[in-house]
C-alpha cells in the first residue's frame, strides 16, 4: 500500500497508508478522522483533476511518498465550558451515549435517507446486534459472494459506530458497499445521487443478513439466524372456484403486507386483505389459464414482526409510482392470533392464558377463567395436561418450552415505525422513530435524534402531507 502525506491548511499529516483496494471514499473517511472535514467537503487534488469518492486508484498514477493537497472546511469544534463541574460533553463518548440515553444519528450524504431510517429500526434488535458482534473478516460462508459479506462486515460496524458516538456517525463505508451490492441505490440524476424506496433498501438488507449470518450450531440452512428473528411462514390454501382444483402451499417472507383500499381503516383490516389474493396461472384440468384465489395463514412466528404499508403503486400515466395517502390507524399492541393457523393458534393458547394470568396478577385483579373471551374459552377446553385454571388460578404449566426457548404469545408491541413524507417512493423524506430500551421513543431525522412522546408515534397514520407509517416494526411479548 502507497504511503503519501497530506496538506491541509497549515498543517501536513505524514505517512498515511492508501488501501488501493478499498474506493477512495475510504481514504476521504481517514482524513476526516485527521482533520474533522466531512468526505462530501474534501477536495483532493490529484492527477487529471479532483478525487472522486468512486475513482480507480489503478488510474491515478499515485507514487509511495506523494505530497497531495486537501481543501475543506472541518466541522465546527465544540468548545469547552467555561465553567461548572462535569458537562456530558466532557465525558468520554461512550459515557456520553449513556447520559444521552440514545445512539447516535446518521449524517445524510446526498438522498441517503432511505438508508439511514432503515438502519436505525434494525439498530435497535439486540439479538441482531450480538449475531453481526460474533460475525468476524473470516466467517464469510462459501456460498455468500464477498459483497454480500462485505456489506455483513459494514453493517457491524455500523452498528458499533452508532452505539459508541453520542455525535452523528457518518456511514461512509456501509453506504459504498451497499451500493456495489445493489446498483440500484447508486443511480444519478444530473450528477446527484437519487432518492430511493426504504422498502426494498430494507428487503435487500434483510436478505444479505439471512446469507450471510448462519448459525453458530454449523447448521446447512444459512437463513435460520436471521429468520428466527424476522421471519413469517406462511400456509396457503388454493383454489380454482371454476375447476375446484385445489392445493396448499407454504412459502416464508420477512414482512406482513398491509393493503390499502377504501374500505381499509385500520391495520388488521389491512392485513387480512394482504393475507388474500388472487393470481392467474395454468389450470391442468381446464387446459388453459384460470383465476385462482389464494388465501394464507401465518404458520410461524417470528421475534420481531414487520409490517409493510402498501402505500405506492406504478401510475402508468406518470410514469412513476405514486402514494396513497388515506389514513390507516396502527396500534401500539398488536394480537395477529386471528390470522394463525389451527395448528398455530394450538401452540400459543397455553402461552396466551398464561400471559394473561401474569398480566392480571400485575395489575392486582381477580382471577377467574369464567371471564374469558369466546375465543379463550375454548383455548382453555383444551388446555394440555399439566395446567389448571380452576378458580382462576395460575397454570402449572412449565413457562419455558422443552427446549429452553420462550414462547410466543401472537402478541406484539411497537417497537419502529419507518416514516414517508412526501407523494412519490422515488422522492420525499424517510424518518425512523424507533422505542429505546427505557420506553422512550426517539425520532430519527437523520443526523437529529429528537424525543418523542409515545402519542405522537400513533398520530404517523397518514390522511395528508405529514409523516405517515410506511413499515412498522413490533416485538414479540413472549413467556
Amino acid at each position: 500500500m502507497p504511503t503519501v502525506s497530506v496538506k491541509w491548511q497549515k498543517e501536513v499529516f505524514p505517512k498515511i497508508e492508501i488501501d488501493t483496494s478499498q474506493p477512495p471514499v475510504v481514504f476521504k473517511t481517514q482524513l476526516y478522522t485527521l482533520t474533522g472535514v466531512p468526505p462530501e467537503r474534501q477536495k483532493i487534488m490529484v492527477k487529471g483533476g479532483l478525487l472522486k469518492d468512486d475513482a480507480d486508484w489503478a488510474t491515478l498514477g499515485i507514487k509511495d511518498g506523494q505530497k497531495l493537497m486537501m481543501m475543506g472546511t472541518a466541522d465546527e469544534i465544540v468548545k469547552a465550558p467555561e465553567k461548572g463541574p462535569v458537562f456530558v460533553e466532557d465525558l468520554p463518548e461512550e459515557e456520553q451515549v449513556v447520559n444521552v440515553g440514545h445512539s447516535a444519528g446518521l449524517h445524510n450524504l446526498g438522498n441517503t435517507c432511505y438508508m439511514n431510517s432503515t438502519v436505525q429500526c434494525l439498530h435497535i434488535v439486540p439479538e441482531l446486534k450480538s449475531a453481526l458482534l460474533s460475525y468476524t473478516n473470516t466467517s464469510r460462508p462459501n456460498d455468500v459472494d464477498l459483497n454480500s459479506h462485505l456489506l455483513t462486515i459494514a453493517t457491524r460496524d455500523l452498528f458499533n459506530d452508532l452505539d459508541r458516538n453520542a455525535k452523528p456517525v457518518a456511514p461512509t463505508q456501509f453506504l459504498s458497499v451497499l451500493r456495489k451490492k445493489y446498483p440500484q441505490f447508486a443511480q444519478q440524476h444530473n450528477g446527484a445521487y437519487m432518492q430511493q424506496d426504504a422498502e426494498e433498501c430494507w428487503t435487500q438488507l434483510m436478505y444479505t443478513l439471512s446469507q450471510s449470518l448462519v448459525p453458530s450450531s454449523g447448521s446447512s440452512d444459512a437463513t435460520a439466524a436471521v429468520k428466527t428473528l424476522f421471519g413469517i411462514d406462511l400456509v396457503s390454501r388454493v383454489h380454482c372456484p371454476e375447476s375446484g382444483e385445489e392445493s396448499s402451499e407454504k412459502e416464508s417472507v420477512y414482512a406482513l403486507k398491509c393493503h390499502i383500499s377504501q374500505e381499509v381503516n385500520h391495520l388488521h383490516e389491512g392485513l387480512k386483505h394482504g393475507l388474500k389474493s388472487e393470481l392467474e396461472k395454468a389450470s391442468p384440468v381446464l387446459g388453459r389459464t384460470a383465476i385462482y384465489s389464494k388465501e394464507s395463514q401465518i404458520n410461524e412466528l417470528p421475534k420481531y414482526l414487520t409490517v409493510q404499508f402498501v402505500r405506492f403503486f406504478w401510475k402508468r400515466e406518470s410514469n412513476q409510482k405514486a402514494k396513497i395517502l388515506r389514513k390507516v390507524d396502527y396500534p401500539l399492541e398488536l394480537d395477529v392470533y386471528e390470522f394463525c393457523s389451527d395448528e398455530l393458534k394450538q401452540q400459543l393458547q397455553g402461552p396466551r392464558q398464561m400471559l394473561r394470568q401474569a398480566e392480571n396478577v400485575k395489575f392486582g385483579l381477580k382471577l377467574d377463567g369464567k371471564n374469558n373471551d369466546q375465543k379463550e374459552n375454548e383455548a382453555s377446553a383444551s388446555t394440555p395436561e399439566g395446567t389448571s385454571s380452576d378458580k382462576g388460578e395460575a397454570t402449572s404449566m412449565n413457562i419455558d418450552a422443552p427446549d429452553n426457548k420462550p414462547q410466543l404469545t401472537g402478541i406484539y408491541d411497537l417497537v419502529a415505525v419507518l416514516t414517508h413524507k412526501g407523494r412519490s417512493a422515488d422522492s420525499g423524506h424517510y424518518v425512523a422513530w424507533v422505542k429505546q430500551e427505557s420506553g422512550k421513543w426517539i425520532e430519527y431525522d437523520d443526523d437529529n435524534p429528537i424525543p418523542q412522546r409515545e402519542e405522537e408515534i400513533t398520530k404517523l397514520s397518514g390522511g395528508g402531507d405529514w409523516h405517515m407509517a410506511y413499515i412498522c416494526m413490533y416485538k414479540a411479548r413472549v413467556l
